[in-house]
């Protein structure tokens, strides 16, 4: 008998996930989901703004949570495939 495992999601997919909805997330929401405490996800946030990231924060008068969402993923990085491979071996001639 083989048993099927669930392949794990990442925090850091899941939040991107939650970021990426049509109305993002707040963070007491995504706190909760993820289990982090505030300062935990606001710095989730910021290391996804340093990562390339655009968020937008969205503040409302009336009482309702800053809720944050992504407008624009980083590029793709064209060396990522170069570096992913195996360095290549210099061979001493001498």
């Amino acid at each position: 008998m083989t048993t099927k495992t669930k392949p794990r999601t990442t925090k850091k997919a899941q939040l991107i996930r939650m970021l990426s909805a049509r109305a993002g997330a707040d963070i007491a929401t995504i706190s909760g989901k993820l289990a982090w405490q505030t300062h935990t996800t606001r710095a989730a946030i910021t290391g996804l703004r340093k990562a390339g990231y655009e968020i937008t924060v969205e503040k409302t008068d009336g009482g309702k949570p800053t809720r944050y969402r992504i407008i624009a993923e980083p590029p793709a990085a064209e060396g990522d495939a170069q570096s992913a491979a195996a360095p290549e071996e210099t061979v001493d001639a001498g």
